[in-house]
């Protein structure tokens, strides 16, 4: 009921303030000096005067009792104003005195105001344009990801990383594949992985450089192939040693990794130890390709005349030998076996040569035979084995076992 009582009187007082101002239209000479609220509510509510003519009478007898009705009145307990029947003045003045200003609105019109507008019509000075930093247009497509690094989170981490993405698009859809992935989402959970199985941080670029498609690979069959090998003996560090050098490893489900080690414990009839030791070398054996496997083992057996036992000793030391070209492979063993007639059994017992280029060994033995040095006979005086042939630096080739200066061994050579 108070919150009545005080919407009432405010009511009023709003029609004490706007009475004075209907009358001093009317009659400004009789209410010019009533200037007060006190004195216009009073001349509001009380009787009119004697001197006001009897229509003017009727007019506020109207006002006071029709037109300004007590809330209890009304229905709802609003103060009930019907049209009034002042004369046209009076109803000016009345809708003028209901309309309050909201100081809220005239404070946001004020903001919008400071707004200036915006239209892409509109014309702007030259040092405005200079200003204007446009930001590049993503290509629809590219031939590189350069393009892209600086639109995409991912590939900037990933450059920030140490990927080389210039080695990365050349690897067929590995550039459509890194767009498509999310670095928190896809890429943070497999280099946690990578780093908890041994990779060490400022390999993880080159890895991710080699094989960009383990982003892909579920998070949980990369955890089943790194317990298998752990099933198999490996330990943590052979693991780490193995993927480091060996990136797509674990990209080889469980069955074909089972098979590989089947497949060289079985061709080469080594032990389970002995191919463990063989894989953990050169794991790139269980990554690559079997056919240049199998034909370096027969051109070893065939071609070459090398023996089961032979080729098993051979490849447990050198096992480079296994994926070694075979035309080099055949040259290099003409040259050793028929030229400088080194048997089998010492090539057995040091197969590195193999891994020597052919013209270093031409030099050197071309070398020793012009200063008549030239003895590989073990049983013979001035032994010189295959290690200190192929293995020695230059200097110390010279001074040790050719018994001769660096200068004349480089004189020597401009004659060939």
């Amino acid at each position: 009921m108070s919150w009545k009582m005080a919407s009432w009187a405010r009511q009023v007082s709003r029609w004490c303030f706007l009475l004075p101002s209907a009358r001093a239209a009317e009659f400004p000479g009789r209410l010019s000096g009533r200037s007060s609220t006190t004195q216009a509510c009073r001349g509001f509510t009380a009787l009119p005067s004697r001197n006001v003519l009897p229509w003017r009478r009727q007019a506020y007898r109207r006002v006071s009792l029709v037109s300004c009705s007590p809330p209890g009145s009304a229905k709802d307990g609003s103060f009930s104003c019907p049209e009034s029947t002042l004369p046209s003045p009076v109803k000016q003045k009345q809708v003028k005195a209901e309309t309050l200003p909201d100081l809220n609105a005239k404070i946001l019109y004020e903001d919008w105001d400071d707004i200036p507008p915006s239209s892409a019509l509109e014309e702007i000075s030259e040092e405005e344009a200079v200003q204007i930093i446009a930001e590049p247009i993503l290509p629809l497509q590219s031939s590189t990801l350069r393009d892209y690094v600086d639109h995409s989170e991912t590939l900037a981490k990933l450059v920030h990383l140490g990927v080389d993405l210039s080695q990365v698009e050349k690897r067929q859809k590995a550039g459509q594949l890194l767009l498509t992935l999310d670095f928190e989402k896809d890429i943070r959970k497999i280099l946690l992985f990578l780093k908890d199985v041994g990779v060490e941080d400022n390999q993880l670029g080159p890895f991710l450089t080699k094989n960009p498609y383990i982003l892909a690979e579920d998070l949980e069959a990369l955890e089943t192939r790194v317990a298998y090998l752990k099933s198999k003996k490996f330990g943590k560090a052979e693991i780490a040693q193995m993927v480091s050098r060996a990136p797509y490893l674990l990209l080889f489900s469980v069955e074909r990794l089972d098979n590989r080690l089947g497949f060289f414990k079985n061709e080469l009839g080594l032990s389970v130890k002995k191919t463990k030791d063989l894989v953990i070398r050169l794991p790139r054996l269980l990554t690559g390709k079997l056919e240049p496997v199998k034909e370096n083992l027969q051109v070893c057996q065939i071609e070459l005349g090398f023996q089961l036992n032979e080729i098993q000793e051979i490849v447990f030391k050198t096992p480079k030998i296994l994926t070694a070209s075979k035309k080099r492979l055949k040259q290099t063993f003409d040259y050793l076996h028929n030229i400088m007639g080194i048997p089998h059994h010492m090539l057995t017992h040091f197969p590195q040569v193999f891994n020597s280029k052919l013209l270093r060994i031409k030099e050197r033995h071309m070398f020793l035979t012009f200063l008549g040095r030239a003895q590989y006979d073990p049983a013979q005086p001035s032994y010189i084995s295959l290690d200190q042939l192929v293995s020695l630096p230059d200097e110390v080739f010279c001074t040790e076992i050719a018994k001769a200066s660096i200068q004349d061994y480089e004189k020597f050579l401009k004659t060939l």
